[in-house]
């Protein structure tokens, strides 16, 4: 790992409603080599608005994501995951595991 591959964790707040009206889906993410690769597909699924918090567990490649369903869907979801890895180094993609 390199010194522009560190990626700062962030958190984002989430309002009352949102939480209550919460669905979870479990996702299987392929492309996570290390921490700051499950940071970075953590920050894109927090920044997609309709995420209410999104948790990655990287030893299984597995990802715990907390949507708002009238805000985002599934798709943008997933396509979240691979945005997180636009920058032509990394790779990621995910699907809904059942």
């Amino acid at each position: 790992m390199n010194a522009n591959c560190h990626v700062e964790p962030i958190q984002k707040d989430v309002n009352l409603e949102d939480q209550n009206a919460a669905q979870s889906v479990l996702l299987t993410v392929w492309g996570l080599g290390c921490e700051n690769c499950a940071h970075r597909v953590r920050n894109s699924l927090l920044r997609l608005d309709g995420v209410v918090s999104a948790e990655i567990a990287l030893a299984w490649g597995l990802a715990m994501v907390d949507y708002v369903p009238s805000k985002t869907d599934l798709n943008a979801i997933l396509l979240a995951v691979a945005a997180a890895g636009n920058d032509g180094h990394h790779h990621y993609r995910a699907e809904i595991t059942p």
